[in-house]
């Protein structure tokens, strides 16, 4: 998520309450989690054990609740609730804006694009030329939408994150302050849902389909060409390269990575990392040509113990 405009660290620091550690004369230009930072972003880190992974990264600025020596060219912004302080400012920065109509005034939408009724359309939210958004479709705050892309009936393009902190007093829900991005010549299947990125972007790449009922994570991004079929679950911040094709039912777990022209078979459950250019079957997903190996030899095990036990 980037600010409107550079921000003095000195002003964050006012806002939030922190004491300043290193650079004083730093600007902000936005504000990110650890794993979508940029130079010149805030990120917040509340866990001693990922403080050197925080200090490490390509952030700018980063708000902790523990003193340390300031890397070079870093500020440290030290308070005593880091996590309230970050999503404070992406509440401020990105406030929620409730909808009195079906479409925003902000919204800016090209001439040529068909809306159906019963579409609404969300705050600063951009539709590109010859786009086709069918009945009862929801295009929440800040998405992007290229040219000749199809979002068919009932989709639900910008949802908020399923991203919460685990309290004392229970699960607090952070503020989703991402956007989703569709790249030109992308379809939508209908009753689709499509988060957000917590601080980051969801984004489906140029030339992809997905099908009907497919859910993407917060901050997953699709590559170019990739063919996903109905009921796919794909968790957040995955990454999945181009010409992927996931069959129905496939679910991905969160913060993996799929490599380009990978294909993964009906109801497969993914783990961890997958190659690119291999076909993938089972729970856990195995390269295909194991797997089925790996079932073939079940099937003859009753006949094994028959002849081992004469």
């Amino acid at each position: 998520m980037k600010f409107p405009q550079p921000v003095p660290v000195r002003e964050i620091a006012t806002k939030i309450g922190a004491t300043i550690l290193g650079n004083a004369d730093a600007l902000a230009y936005g504000i990110n989690e650890i794993h979508q930072v940029a130079p010149g972003d805030i990120t917040f880190v509340d866990i001693p054990k990922y403080f050197q992974k925080s200090l490490q990264s390509a952030a700018s600025i980063i708000i902790l609740n523990e003193k340390v020596k300031p890397p070079a060219g870093k500020t440290l912004l030290l308070c005593a609730d880091p996590f309230a302080a970050y999503d404070g400012l992406v509440r401020e920065y990105r406030p929620f804006i409730a909808l009195d109509r079906t479409i925003h005034p902000s919204a800016r939408i090209d001439p040529t694009a068909i809306i159906e009724p019963q579409v609404v359309i969300g705050p600063e939210v951009v539709i590109g030329p010859r786009t086709y958004i069918q009945a009862n479709t929801t295009i929440a705050e800040y998405t992007q939408i290229g040219a000749d892309v199809i979002i068919q009936n009932g989709a639900l393009i910008g949802t908020e994150a399923f991203y919460f902190k685990r309290t004392a007093a229970g699960y607090q829900r952070w503020r989703s302050g991402g956007r989703v991005i569709i790249e030109d010549n992308v379809e939508i299947g209908a009753g689709c849902t499509i988060n957000k990125g917590v601080s980051g972007d969801t984004r489906i790449g140029t030339g992809s389909r997905l099908d009907c009922q497919v859910h993407v994570g917060h901050d997953v991004t699709i590559g170019q060409r990739c063919l996903i079929a109905a009921q796919v679950g794909i968790g957040g911040n995955t990454r999945i390269g181009n010409e992927v094709v996931i069959y129905g039912q496939a679910g991905i777990a969160q913060n993996l990575t799929i490599g380009d022209r990978a294909t993964i078979s009906a109801k497969a459950g993914v783990s961890k990392d997958l190659e690119g250019g291999k076909l993938y079957f089972g729970i856990p997903a195995a390269e295909g040509r194991i797997a089925y190996r790996e079932l073939a030899a079940l099937r003859l095990l009753p006949e094994f113990f028959q002849e081992y036990y004469k």
